[in-house]
């Protein structure tokens, strides 16, 4: 993997912005993605999937075009089993409400879910009385099979993990733990949005019922997500929002909806965010999945070989970088974690994350009061990483405890 290269096609790189190391939270964009933004704006900003003159026309094809384009990134065949959402986030509370749960119902989740995997559950405990199981990590945040197996029982209805963590890095065996699933009946939903930018994912293979994800931390625009569902499954589902298009006819006493996808994509679509999304995987493809996630496990590791004998210093998570992904979190005695991010910025121009990274119940169970968070991408160098490091030696000897 050429990462010269490929950081001349970042104009916030090119631009010398400083040193970005916050991809978890989003990722920077290629020149390909912002001019694909840019064609749509000027050259046909029409309506997709409504009118019919030429403009529309257009749209309506691109549309198609990025559902196939997700289909052959993600290993499946149907590409209308693509759902258009604004993030990862309202993909997950979609299925979350769209299943139909009732009171009794069991959902199985992990102790360490992003807030968007956790909160819709606690709502549905509260409002209609499912019950939750929590599978159980080890105290560095890795997933425990024999926990997550002694949750499972015949009347299990849901389990919903994450794939990766967005705080250790830590990936979920999301094959396995769909084949346990489906053994008791169970339907399966992926939280995505840390594992689909930085390793190959094969829904296929996966066999998962529901995968959601974020398409801005994979190079393409804010405000793009993406729901795949087996189309049994969407078929069954309730949409979270109704009118626009996802209505098929209705009259003043009745409704009948859309097929899928349009029955879950009310009102008018973000269709630059859309045609951006196609130019981002075009991108990633290009590149190659596997060798992102190489190139993550390099920097990680050159970020713990660095680090590893500053006594002050503690990673949250995991000291191996073969279970981080491209995840860093860490405190350093005697600072705050906004702290750290600030003396980062203004000492070195590195833009990390910090506080609890919406994973609250992960850092109150452990009695920690959040974390600095650096997460590399594609675009980062070694230089970069040893610049990161070096300055947070710096900041934990001179101010640290």
């Amino acid at each position: 993997m050429d990462v010269d290269a490929i950081r001349k096609d970042f104009p916030t790189i090119r631009a010398g912005q400083g040193i970005y190391l916050d991809s978890a939270c989003q990722s920077l964009r290629p020149d390909s993605v912002i001019r694909a933004i840019t064609d749509y704006y000027e050259n046909y900003p029409a309506c997709g999937g409504r009118s019919v003159h030429s403009m529309a026309t257009k749209v309506s094809m691109a549309m198609d075009e990025t559902r196939e384009a997700l289909a052959g990134f993600f290993g499946t065949d149907d590409p209308d089993c693509y759902v258009f959402t604004k993030n990862c986030t309202e993909g997950l509370n979609t299925a979350a409400y769209g299943l139909g749960l009732k009171r009794g119902d069991v959902v199985v989740t992990t102790d360490s879910e992003h807030n968007s995997n956790h909160v819709p559950w606690l709502y549905l405990q509260e409002n209609i009385g499912i019950e939750r199981r929590f599978a159980r990590s080890d105290k560095d945040g890795r997933f425990d099979m024999e926990s997550f197996y002694n949750c499972m029982s015949h009347g299990v209805k849901v389990v919903s993990v994450q794939h990766a963590s967005n705080v250790t890095g830590c990936s979920v065996p999301v094959k396995a733990v769909t084949e346990i699933a489906h053994d008791f009946g169970a339907k399966v939903i992926i939280d995505g949005a840390q594992a689909a930018p930085h390793m190959p994912v094969n829904l296929s293979d996966i066999d998962a019922d529901i995968y959601c994800m974020s398409i801005h931390k994979m190079l393409g625009p804010s405000g793009m997500g993406v729901m795949y569902g087996k189309r049994e499954i969407l078929e069954e589902m309730r949409p979270l929002s109704l009118g626009g298009g996802t209505v098929g006819l209705a009259t003043y006493n009745s409704v009948n909806l859309a097929p899928i996808p349009d029955k879950f994509e009310a009102g008018l679509h973000d269709y630059a965010g859309i045609v951006g999304t196609k130019a981002a995987l075009e991108y990633l493809s290009g590149v190659g999945m596997e060798n992102i996630q190489l190139w993550d496990l390099k920097l990680m590791r050159r970020i713990l070989s660095n680090l590893e004998d500053v006594r002050n210093v503690h990673p949250v998570g995991p000291t191996e970088a073969a279970y981080r992904g491209g995840v860093f979190s860490f405190n350093i005695d005697g600072l705050g974690a906004h702290d750290i991010a600030m003396m980062l910025d203004s000492m070195a121009g590195v833009m990390i994350r910090s506080g609890m990274h919406c994973a609250h119940p992960f850092y109150v169970s452990r009695g920690i009061d959040g974390s600095a968070r650096a997460s590399t991408y594609l675009y980062n160098t070694v230089e970069e990483i040893d610049v990161f490091t070096d300055t947070v030696r710096h900041i934990a000897e001179t101010f640290g405890d």
